[in-house]
């Protein structure tokens, strides 16, 4: 670089670089955050792998994972919903990895190259159980405590883990807020508009539903992300990437599950009934939360301010501005790593 360069320029260029950066992230908090160094600005569908897929045994499971950054980084648990997948964190994760962060993002059970251990197992798909799951995850990697980041199912069980296990979370990234629900609260008839929002839920309570979901998986799936994130234009590789996830042999079955759990159609586990009755008292959560939405989020979803008071921790809320849907990990992975490097920080 020559000797000559002009410092006053060099400052003005960084000083806009600042501030544009800045614009990109529109904050609603109801919390002052220290905010943490930010992430590495990162084009939506610049990674398209992982460098390291892992499997390991964990409870009931062979769980497949992906594992990026430093082995001996704080540690953060990244978690996907349906009908998604890992790749939803392949940008968010290589940004947290850059950080110093241990990143480990499993496929939930149902997903991916996770297995039951047991053909005898139920295959079970009531929230309760996907938490154990992750509980069970983290003794066999021998992570005492994480921060734990997600979105659909993934914000659910980062929800119910650090409702049941405070003690394991060092904080918590929730997209949508606060997921906890029961059996009880899914009987409660919701207004038509509301309703007509759960339409797949319904379906697939028939088992018309579970048949055609088995048959058209691929295209119901991609239905899903579309009507979930109308102002994503995903492109035919990324989803197919995602879709393969679905190919696990035990997939419908804890879909299905799941959802006819919800509305009180089908049984869960006894072993995880004290768990659910607990989580039926909507407990408040007291570790450290940052929550997200998308300005465009086309899934069901809760209003912010709904759901404020469930966190009684250092809390805020930023809303992500641009076309973002409910797939906001992988539409704004930026927004997404921010989020977790700063509720790290402050907790």
């Amino acid at each position: 670089m020559p000797d000559n360069i002009n410092h006053e320029r060099r400052r003005f260029v960084g000083r806009a670089a600042m501030a544009l950066a800045a614009t990109q992230l529109a904050l609603s908090t109801t919390a002052t955050a220290k905010p943490a160094k930010s992430a590495t600005v990162v084009k939506p569908g610049a990674n398209t792998a992982f460098a390291s897929l892992k499997q390991i045994d964990a409870g009931l499971l062979n769980v497949g994972y992906a594992e990026a950054g430093p082995a001996d980084g704080p540690p953060v648990i990244l978690l996907h919903g349906w009908p998604y997948d890992i790749y939803a964190f392949v940008d968010a994760a290589s940004l947290l990895a850059a950080a110093g962060r241990r990143v480990i993002v499993p496929y939930l059970r149902g997903y991916g190259s996770t297995r039951f251990l047991s053909d005898s197992t139920m295959r079970n798909g009531q929230p309760a159980a996907i938490a154990a799951d992750i509980v069970a995850l983290m003794d066999a990697l021998g992570i005492d405590k994480a921060t734990i980041a997600g979105f659909d199912w993934g914000a659910r069980t980062a929800n119910i883990i650090a409702a049941l296990w405070p003690e394991r979370v060092k904080a918590m990234v929730s997209v949508s807020g606060y997921l906890i629900g029961s059996q009880q609260a899914g009987k409660m008839p919701l207004p038509p508009k509301a309703e007509l929002q759960w339409w797949y839920q319904f379906y697939f309570a028939t088992e018309r539903g579970r048949e055609g979901y088995d048959k058209y998986r691929h295209d119901f799936s991609k239905l899903i992300w579309q009507l979930a994130s109308p102002q994503w234009h995903f492109d035919d590789a990324t989803f197919d990437r995602s879709a393969k996830a679905f190919d696990n042999p035990d997939h419908v079955a804890i879909v299905i599950h799941n959802y006819r759990w919800r509305l009180g159609l089908a049984e869960g586990e006894a072993k995880y009934a004290d768990d659910e009755a607990k989580l039926a008292q909507a407990p408040v959560i007291a570790v450290p939360t940052i929550t997200l939405e998308g300005d465009a989020n086309g899934a069901p979803h809760p209003e912010p301010s709904a759901y404020a008071k469930k966190f009684s921790g250092r809390y805020s809320h930023r809303t992500i501005k641009g076309g973002i849907g409910h797939n906001l990990p992988q539409e704004a992975p930026k927004a997404f790593a921010d989020a977790v490097l700063d509720v790290m920080a402050e907790a």
